[in-house]
């Protein structure tokens, strides 16, 4: 993919359930301003839509760029996402159903806003400007609070016919499951990794994780993603057995989406792997090697996400910029 020069700057926004990072992205697609916020999903949408606009008024402040001379906002937004309106059909992780958020920023901000998927736009970020840079076929899989997917085909964003491809984390893996845990997302997400340590640690499975803690309650909210590399990195025996088997699993749900498509590379991102590294990755890998076929398809790279953080961010303005709100 080839960026042309910016001719004004543009804001590229991740939004997620928990925190929102806002970027101002400037010539040369350099960082010029940005602010993070907490969402607050519980406030309601208005409440966190017009939270979004304060913060592009922030970070706009800091780039010293007027918003009236931003080229776009581009926003990645969690869940289905009606890309011609910029409606956010169904987010669970924001609670929100048909919700109007370029309608209603672009009314607050008086300027062009552009609505797609939260992993989309980070596979667009990685595809222009980080690990996946220079390569026609690729795949992102974000692994956090679930796992998102996004698919680069022939240089471009791929959505397919009904503007819904890379639900990567909906995939069933496990279809003798109890109802609740029969998806990618449901097994290998950093909720589910962390939801299972938990439950064995509380049924009598020795762990360093309580002592980590130092008093923090044993639950989801505290055992974050950092926790959980730590305890892998010492050799924690329950953390290892669980995200090693959620490794597999990606593993293999990556092995066969390659095998149909015979992807170039494969990008893993989210907080999870942002916190172990190749710690993560390496699993990864072997599970896809033993499962990909052909053997050719073994040639395909995993890696990590070189952007981290600001991959979403990154992923979104390009977005606004090459997409216009129209499709994606």
């Amino acid at each position: 993919m080839t960026l042309p020069a910016l001719k004004r700057p543009i804001v590229g926004i991740d939004l997620g359930g928990t925190n929102m990072q806002i970027g101002v992205v400037g010539p040369g697609y350099k960082l010029i301003g940005r602010e993070k916020a907490k969402t607050r999903a519980k406030q309601g949408h208005q409440a966190v839509i017009e939270r979004i606009a304060e913060g592009v008024r922030i970070a706009c402040a800091q780039a010293g760029v007027p918003v009236s001379k931003l080229g776009a906002v581009g926003i990645g937004a969690p869940g289905a996402i009606d890309a011609a309106t910029g409606m956010v059909i169904q987010a669970p992780n924001l609670r929100w159903t048909r919700v109007p958020l370029a309608k209603m920023l672009q009314e607050m901000l008086k300027v062009r806003v552009a609505v797609t998927n939260d992993v989309r736009a980070a596979a667009l970020g990685e595809h222009a400007l980080g690990a996946g840079k220079g390569v026609r076929d690729m795949i992102c899989v974000w692994i956090g609070t679930g796992v998102g997917g996004g698919l680069i085909l022939n240089d471009q964003l791929y959505t397919g016919h009904f503007n819904a491809a890379g639900e990567i984390g909906h995939m069933t893996i496990l279809t003798g499951a109890p109802p609740g845990g029969t998806s990618l997302e449901q097994n290998c997400s950093r909720t589910a990794i962390v939801d299972r340590i938990i439950r064995l640690i509380k049924t009598g499975h020795k762990s360093m994780i309580p002592d980590m803690l130092e008093g923090e309650p044993l639950d989801g909210e505290s055992v974050k993603a950092r926790i959980v590399a730590d305890a892998y990195a010492k050799g924690d025996e329950v953390t290892r057995l669980v995200v090693n088997d959620a490794a597999k699993h990606i593993g293999i749900a990556v092995a066969s989406l390659s095998s149909a498509l015979s992807m170039q590379r494969v990008v893993l991102g989210g907080g999870l792997t942002e916190a172990m590294g190749d710690a993560l990755v390496r699993p990864v890998r072997e599970a896809f090697a033993s499962a990909v076929y052909p053997h050719i398809n073994r040639k395909c790279e995993i890696i990590k996400t070189k952007l981290e953080a600001d991959a979403g961010v990154f992923g979104a303005a390009v977005y606004a910029m090459r997409a216009g709100g129209k499709r994606g």
